[in-house]
């Protein structure tokens, strides 16, 4: 069972979460992105839910999403956007991200994303550098301002 503390960190989570959700939900649409072609809505529940643990720190965010989105425009440009590319982009991207300490789940749809939409290079830098900045600085400000927690653990 968890305590008042507990529970007020919970609650703080979810409303800098639905705040996120909020501010992504606006920019998606005065940008005419869809918003379900951000891919960071996991990403928000994950850095502001529990965001001790190692893939909501900001070099799993951050990198975890650049080199994944950049493993699916680079398995795009070989493949083509067919489901077997993009279940290699994603496979690929795991790889990718372990190997260089960024693992991050949510990143984990961005290849699959970028290959069956046939998305173009520009994606990589908006919205994903973009919005995966953006999105730890909200973090940042959000873990200081309201949660009084020290996030993140470490910056890289």
């Amino acid at each position: 069972m968890m305590n008042r503390r507990e529970w007020l960190a919970v609650l703080a989570g979810a409303a800098g979460g639905a705040v996120a959700i909020g501010a992504m939900e606006y920019f998606a649409a005065r940008n005419t992105i869809p918003l379900m072609a951000v891919p960071f809505a996991t990403s928000i529940v994950l850095v502001l839910g529990s965001p001790e643990v190692d893939a909501a720190q900001p070099r799993a965010l951050i990198g975890g999403h650049l080199i994944s989105t950049m493993v699916g425009l680079l398995v795009l440009w070989v493949a083509g956007p067919t489901p077997w590319a993009a279940a290699l982009a994603v496979g690929l991207a795991m790889v990718a991200m372990h190997a260089t300490r960024t693992f991050h789940p949510p990143a984990g749809i961005d290849p699959l994303l970028v290959v069956v939409n046939a998305m173009p290079w520009s994606f990589l830098l908006v919205p994903v550098a973009a919005g995966a900045l953006a999105l730890a600085l909200f973090a940042y400000a959000w873990h200081l301002a309201v949660r009084r927690f020290n996030w993140p653990t470490r910056w890289w």
